[in-house]
């Protein structure tokens, strides 16, 4: 068994691509960063270390690297013979490495087994987007016959590493990767890490509303209150508290939509606050908290949730204290908090509100928003 993962930074090596080698896979990154790939190009192993209540020390061998900027062809022969192809590039990327996935796919013979490609991004059916990128970078017209596409829901938090750890990864010792298993009639391959599931909508946005927000509201309130990291910040009573309440508005939402049992609910949540308290994971605010108005658009972790919930009548104020928090994040070095910044300053809370959130003026939330908007212009 073969996989080619497109990817090879902390997230590929210490998640998708440690979970494949466990499984078995002869595992292959495809990643443009020079340095990087020729660091992998040069080991015979790196390790993962796990830390939480199971720590842990895994190494990892038998890997190849290919720089798919300069060795496009060696690429395309390594897809063409693989049986799972697997991304971490994030969602935004994915429309880059579509052509390389595109033209590996049509190197396939004929006759050989299809191969499963899934894009393990922190975004919503992430698959689909790489789908659509492969279908219309592809060449002929029997992809169907060579490929197919399962989306997938990834979960475990990667850390800032330390500066001489060189290509070994240190990860939370909690993971979740759910995968939808229709695309693979049946016939699912033995990763003893994936979760298969007959609908995975449910799973990525549990996972999104959940960690993902409760996460970025953890940076943003702990980064107001003057906290360097997230263990320091929910150890704070005050942002602690804030973080909870925006969990059990998602919660309610989540059991709303979704039938979720509460008491599932709460047990999940639960856990997801304890992990974020985890002083072994020294996780900056500022790195979590980063790139806002991609955190802040219409269907991602803040504005999402409160939207369906303003939509069901359900209170949000929490949510909304969280979308106030990070229009006062100002970290420097980070450009989507620039703009956004620029955004609040040059604009009327009318325009600010609409262009940052996505929502149309009669949405019923966009009345609360506007008014954190105005407060926040107020103060610049």
């Amino acid at each position: 068994m073969k996989a080619v993962h497109f990817g090879a930074g902390n997230i590929g090596r210490g998640f998708v691509g440690l979970l494949l080698h466990e499984a078995g896979y002869e595992l292959v990154f495809a990643d443009v960063a020079d340095a990087l790939i020729a660091q992998l190009q040069q080991a015979d192993s790196y390790t993962v270390a796990t830390v939480g209540q199971h720590p842990t020390e895994t190494v990892v061998t038998g890997f190849r690297a290919v720089n798919s900027k300069q060795q496009p062809e060696v690429l395309t022969e390594e897809l063409a013979d693989a049986d799972v192809v697997t991304t971490a590039v994030g969602a935004r990327i994915l429309r880059f490495v579509a052509p390389n996935i595109a033209a590996g796919i049509a190197a396939r013979p004929a006759g050989a087994p299809r191969v499963a490609v899934m894009a393990c991004e922190n975004a919503i059916n992430a698959t689909d987007i790489l789908e659509q990128e492969v279908r219309a970078a592809y060449e002929g017209d029997d992809l169907d016959e060579k490929a197919f596409f399962a989306n997938t829901a990834v979960d475990r938090i990667v850390p800032v590493q330390d500066a001489d750890a060189g290509l070994d990864v240190t990860v939370e010792d909690f993971h979740e990767w759910a995968v939808e298993r229709g695309p693979f009639g049946g016939a699912v391959p033995d990763v003893p890490g994936i979760t298969w599931v007959e609908e995975l909508g449910p799973y990525i946005e549990r996972k999104l509303f959940t960690v993902n927000t409760g996460h970025a509201t953890a940076a943003w309130h702990g980064f107001t209150a003057g906290h360097e990291t997230i263990a320091e910040s929910v150890a704070d009573p005050a942002v602690a508290a804030q973080v909870a309440a925006v969990l059990e508005e998602t919660s309610a939402l989540l059991v709303a939509k979704h039938g979720f049992a509460p008491e599932e609910m709460e047990a999940y949540r639960t856990e997801v606050q304890g992990r974020f308290a985890n002083r072994s994971l020294p996780d900056p605010v500022e790195r979590v908290g980063r790139s806002p108005l991609r955190k802040l658009s219409r269907e991602d972790r803040i504005i999402g949730p409160a939207a369906e919930l303003a939509e069901r009548e359900l209170g949000s104020s929490a949510l909304q204290d969280a979308f106030a928090a990070a229009l006062a994040f100002t970290p420097e070095g980070d450009e989507e908090v620039t703009r956004l910044q620029e955004l609040l300053a040059s604009k009327d809370a009318d325009a600010a509100t609409a262009e940052i959130t996505g929502l149309a003026p009669e949405h019923p939330l966009t009345p609360a928003l506007r008014d954190r908007v105005a407060a926040r212009q107020a103060q610049l």
